[in-house]
């Protein structure tokens, strides 16, 4: 049964401008489900563009082409200030937010050694939204207006205006023992450092919405009113959405429901080689949505009909459903399917990924599949420093994955970009304090464990790998992201 259904404009939904440019239309229907899985989620249907995505050149992925039938089950923030704010242009004069531009030159910061310096970057999108305004005042008089979720550069670093989230997923937030990193002013040259200190007094709740805006921008971040300000961090699938990494993670859900007609087209035009296309490596394309939608026969269908060879990277059990087009397909080109299993810790698994199937259900997919005549991997991911990575757990974890049939394991270390960083680390905080210290010195303020950690276990794993029976343990497998995230 429909909770509600109805037909609202790209507006309502606070997405960029720029969104008609992959969706084509100025509507969408807004779907919800009156029943117990998707109480409390948002499904917006739309009739999406394009649908096989080139993968960004500079990215770490493995592969060139993906299809993500989905936008959402995904880290992407929501960050805003009121139009009225100055940004720092790279001519040295300040803009409103309001008035900035896609392809604007700005300034943002990057770490240079143990300082942040000025650096000249470029507005990347652009949007506006309606959000709870809060004003924030410093000890110099500086006033900033901004939504519960934007952020700014402390002295002990990123913090949300308010730590609104709830529950395990609570997020550090301004006080009045916090000075913001800012300059004072406006540089006068490109790579000048970011070193004022500027106390908070007060971090005051207007009680209205107002229009707000954001911007992403080529450092993660601009200057607004002379303070280091976050802005909108996504995937770069993902980026044109105003979706946040607390409730709007869980409950709000693109569907481009085209899609499969879409792949059959794009895969019939005279352009189209036949390259590898990945699935699941952005947005897990059988998450419980696919359940209601049912987008993924029709792509696979479409694949299988052209020949074309695809990967599936999943955490859900729901491909299973799929099995005899997937068998169909392998018959004609190259069907890989991997599982996302970083550990057979169920306590860990609970603790950092509840929402998904347990550790053994995906390892039964895994061995329904090998069984099936589908070659099935399986994405050693997140290896949790400290917390799975231990000779024991490994050996378990590689043992578990040795005996669902596994033809290769792929292990890769939990990468923590931003978003995804603030949320583990308050996480962290909460159910392992004494673990925060050793890994802010592991991960330092960059994303990725050290290189000999990594090569640490993927030696292990490999080892055990041979000693199980396992085929090749690298994380070269096609189809798998070169990144794992909890969650």
């Amino acid at each position: 049964m429909f909770d509600t259904v109805r037909v609202v404009r790209w507006d309502n939904l606070t997405l960029s401008s720029d969104q008609d440019a992959l969706f084509g239309v100025d509507r969408v229907v807004e779907r919800t489900f009156d029943t117990p899985e998707f109480r409390g989620m948002t499904f917006y249907e739309v009739r999406a563009r394009s649908i096989i995505n080139r993968v960004p050149s500079g990215s770490r992925m493995p592969f060139s082409w993906t299809i993500n039938p989905y936008r959402g089950c995904s880290h992407a923030c929501r960050y805003c200030l009121v139009g009225e704010t100055p940004i720092l242009l790279a001519d040295g004069l300040p803009k409103p937010l309001a008035e900035l531009r896609v392809g604007d030159a700005i300034y943002g910061t990057v770490r240079r050694g143990s300082h942040r310096r000025f650096a000249v970057t470029e507005v990347l999108a652009h949007w506006r939204t309606v959000k709870r305004a809060y004003r924030v005042t410093l000890q110099d008089g500086t006033e900033l207006v901004a939504s519960g979720d934007h952020r700014f550069l402390t002295d002990r670093g990123w913090k949300h205006v308010v730590g609104a989230t709830p529950g395990d997923r609570r997020r550090p937030q301004l006080t009045t023992h916090d000075e913001l990193v800012g300059t004072r002013g406006f540089p006068h040259e490109p790579e000048a450092p970011v070193d004022a200190r500027l106390p908070v007094v007060s971090v005051a709740d207007l009680g209205v919405d107002v229009p707000m805006y954001d911007i992403t921008t080529g450092t993660g971040d601009f200057i607004a009113n002379g303070v280091v300000s976050h802005n909108c961090f996504a995937r770069n699938t993902h980026e044109y959405l105003d979706l946040d990494a607390g409730q709007d993670f869980d409950s709000k859900v693109v569907v481009k429901v085209t899609a499969p007609e879409l792949v059959r087209m794009e895969l019939a035009r005279p352009r189209w080689a036949g390259e590898h296309i990945a699935m699941g490596t952005n947005v897990d394309c059988y998450q419980r949505a696919e359940g209601r939608y049912r987008l993924m026969p029709g792509i696979l269908a479409a694949l299988r009909d052209a020949a074309n060879p695809f990967s599936i990277l999943t955490k859900g059990t729901l491909v299973l459903r799929d099995l005899d087009l997937l068998r169909e397909a392998a018959e004609v080109t190259d069907v890989t399917v991997n599982v996302s299993v970083g550990s057979v810790d169920r306590q860990v698994w609970r603790d950092v990924e509840p929402g998904t199937p347990a550790p053994q259900a995906r390892l039964g997919v895994c061995r329904a599949l090998t069984d099936a005549g589908i070659g099935c991997g399986v994405l050693m991911a997140p290896v949790l420093p400290y917390l799975t990575d231990s000779p024991e757990q490994l050996d378990a974890t590689v043992r578990a994955i040795a005996e669902a049939g596994a033809r290769s394991v792929s292990p890769l270390v939990l990468h923590l970009r931003p978003g995804a960083r603030e949320w583990y680390l308050g996480w962290l905080q909460r159910a392992h304090p004494e673990l925060v210290g050793p890994y802010r010195e592991l991960y330092g303020r960059g994303a990725y464990a050290p290189k000999s950690y990594q090569r640490g276990v993927t030696d292990q794993v490999a080892r055990l790998a041979r000693r199980y029976g396992v085929g090749r343990a690298s994380p070269d497998t096609p189809g798998t992201p070169a990144h794992a995230r909890p969650g």
